[in-house]
């Protein structure tokens, strides 16, 4: 017989009793633990939403900075530092994704030596499409909340972010 598969809920406290176990402190566990079991199931989701939409990560990376941009366009330069890659392999995404009618490359009318990056209208409607599909899935992910409860955990959660630079980690 089949080893029937652990439910998420399961999954979760098996962790935290785990990590107490070993000396964690019960609230931080289940908080960093919570935080970690829906990244990693959101994460697989996004992957399968990319895989349908025919993007690597790298290329959503690329649509997600021109995107949160607006009107500015950015470097070549500045999306490598963005999307945490080395400027030649930038080059060659922004080739594929110009060929594919995502993004547009100009010079830059201030500095002749310098191409600026936007997305097309194509680029924008992958970008929209995204995250409308991904609004849905978030909202199914949250649904066992209510709208207060939705907005006292991204108050706590950003009270969180908020702290992040001062960890030493």
């Amino acid at each position: 017989m089949p080893k029937r598969q652990r439910s998420a809920a399961q999954q979760h406290r098996d962790a935290v009793a785990a990590y107490v176990a070993a000396g964690g402190e019960e609230s931080v566990q289940r908080v960093i633990t919570a935080v970690y079991g829906v990244t990693k199931k959101l994460d697989q989701w996004y992957a399968r939403q990319l895989a349908d939409l025919d993007l690597t990560q790298g290329e959503w990376a690329v649509v997600a900075a021109l995107a949160k941009a607006g009107e500015e366009c950015l470097t070549p330069s500045q999306l490598a530092e963005l999307t945490s890659v080395a400027p030649s392999s930038m080059t060659h995404r922004l080739d594929k994704m110009s060929e594919r009618g995502y993004v547009q490359r100009r010079p830059d009318a201030d500095n002749r030596t310098r191409t600026l990056v936007s997305l097309t209208p194509d680029g924008w409607q992958v970008f929209t499409q995204s995250i409308r599909e991904s609004d849905v899935v978030e909202s199914d992910v949250l649904r066992g909340l209510s709208a207060d409860e939705r907005g006292e955990l991204a108050r706590l959660l950003e009270g969180v972010i908020a702290h992040l630079d001062d960890v030493d980690a």
